[in-house]
């Protein structure tokens, strides 16, 4: 049952302790130094261009974060092919880097050199949209001697095994007319996926050829995309290992790929470390190179902690910069979204662990990630390599965070949501001004907008605007201010 959680009650340090703060402290990654252990992880905006370039709108979102002085701020899921995927920042072609280039140096002069500067670098595969029955049935579905006989067993007329006694249309016509229980008996669990969710490729789909090849094709692409983010002048790169997109696919123990790149432990993680292998070939040591991954995918069937802390060892021995951890957000039990729109990953219960909000169950939305995160730290730490770990999930005090380093359960604290809600608050709070910091709710106001691929925004910002005030940059539908009210610090 959903209990609505207050918001932790918080008594913010002064100025002196908070100076004197181990979140306020550097850490080493690799070869670049953080100034604090704050941390602001990737966020889609939805700002780009339709061809994947940066705009003016971009460069105000991200450059007003970097107002706030995190120690690191990432950019975005940032796509690697040089394909069309909407409103979404690219890497995948030379074209890119002098927007992402400009994109640097807005956030190093609004951050006065203090914020460290890193991209994430992601992956997909297909997702289409959720089809009307009409059209799944009549054009989609695959009618086979084992679907029929699945059919003729359900409804109890033996002609549906026969393709000479009952052609095919009339098939697809009697599964458009049956009743819920006979479709479900008569599809696969892929098939009733598609149905419900849309169809949606994965990485154990070894009859498509483009997928059987990417173990061939992604470390270059990765890799590129890596030296494309050293020339813009970015200070890291972050690799997308996480949720519910390729890399994640093969960490995944649903990955049942027969060819060395799924199945057993070893060989799910075989590409991942392909792919990390191959941009440090490219970088070297010129950046930092780190990844997102899950500490648990929550979806049954799908890697848990044990997983995780051998990834984390695995990564570690690779040489890998840094580890940042997340959970859920997988599409496997994302909500059937309407006919006619993509299944978003994060309205499932593996979705509302990666983002709770203030109404869920009596553990509440706060830090749910951070024992798995220690778990993984643990492991990491007794395999004897110091990387670094970063932790995010519901933590918005400043006591929340420095408990978390001082336990020894992370060395960097992420905030995504409310930093959303007030960009400077790292800087209220080093300047002894935390109780001046807008506080998230928890609502995932922000999440809905970027479920329907909406500029995101936060609901707090607008009760500091009027509408009609030309001085805002607003939405495109002029209701929503597009970046957070100026702090007069």
């Amino acid at each position: 049952m959903a209990i609505r959680h207050d918001l932790p009650a918080e008594t913010w340090p002064d100025e002196a302790t908070a100076a004197a703060s181990r979140w306020f402290s550097p850490l080493a990654l690799g070869p670049v130094t953080a100034r604090t252990r704050t941390w602001v992880p990737a966020m889609v905006p939805w700002r780009a261009t339709e061809d994947g370039r940066v705009t003016r709108d971009v460069l105000d979102w991200y450059g007003r974060f970097a107002e706030g002085r995190p120690g690191v701020l990432v950019v975005e899921a940032t796509g690697i092919r040089d394909v069309p995927s909407g409103p979404l920042l690219r890497i995948g072609h030379d074209r890119f880097v002098e927007g992402l280039a400009e994109l640097v140096e807005t956030v190093r002069e609004r951050s006065g050199g203090a914020t460290r500067l890193f991209i994430q670098a992601i992956d997909f595969l297909s997702v289409k949209r959720r089809p009307p029955p009409e059209k799944y049935f009549g054009r989609f579905l695959a009618v086979d001697g084992a679907l029929r006989e699945r059919l003729a067993a359900a409804l109890g007329e033996g002609r549906f095994e026969s393709p000479d006694e009952t052609p095919e249309e009339e098939v697809r016509a009697a599964l458009l007319a049956a009743p819920r229980e006979v479709v479900e008996a008569t599809l696969t669990a892929r098939q009733q996926d598609e149905l419900d969710r849309g169809y949606r490729e994965t990485v154990s789909d070894l009859h498509l050829p483009h997928v059987r090849s990417l173990p061939e094709v992604l470390p270059p692409l990765f890799a590129d995309a890596a030296a494309r983010a050293r020339d813009a002048g970015f200070d890291g790169v972050e690799l997308h290992y996480a949720h519910a997109y390729t890399m994640a696919g093969f960490l995944s123990r649903r990955n049942v790929r027969d060819d060395g790149y799924g199945g057993s432990r070893e060989g799910r993680l075989r590409l991942p470390l392909e792919v990390l292998a191959a941009v440090r070939a490219q970088v070297g040591g010129e950046i930092a190179v780190g990844c997102r991954y899950l500490t648990d995918e929550i979806v049954e069937g799908g890697s848990r902690v044990d997983d995780a802390e051998a990834y984390g060892v695995a990564f570690a021995e690779a040489g890998i910069d840094f580890l940042s951890l997340s959970r859920g957000g997988k599409f496997e039990d994302a909500k059937p979204p309407r006919v006619g729109h993509a299944v978003y990953p994060y309205t499932g219960p593996s979705g509302h662990e990666c983002m709770p909000t203030i109404r869920i169950d009596e553990r509440g939305p706060f830090g749910r990630n951070v024992a798995d995160t220690a778990r993984v730290r643990d492991a990491v730490r007794a395999a004897g390599y110091e990387t670094p770990v970063v932790v995010a999930g519901g933590i918005a005090t400043f006591s929340q965070a420095e408990a978390i380093l001082a336990n020894g359960q992370a060395d960097a604290v992420a905030a995504a949501r409310q930093s959303l809600a007030d960009p400077d608050w790292f800087e209220k709070v080093r300047r002894g001004r935390g109780d001046e910091v807008r506080r998230c709710t928890f609502t995932n106001y922000c999440e809905g907008l970027d479920q329907v691929h909406k500029q995101v925004t936060c609901k707090l910002w607008d009760r500091e605007f009027e509408r009609g005030d030309a001085s805002v940059r607003t939405s495109e539908d002029g209701r929503r201010r597009l970046v957070a009210p100026p702090w007069r610090g």
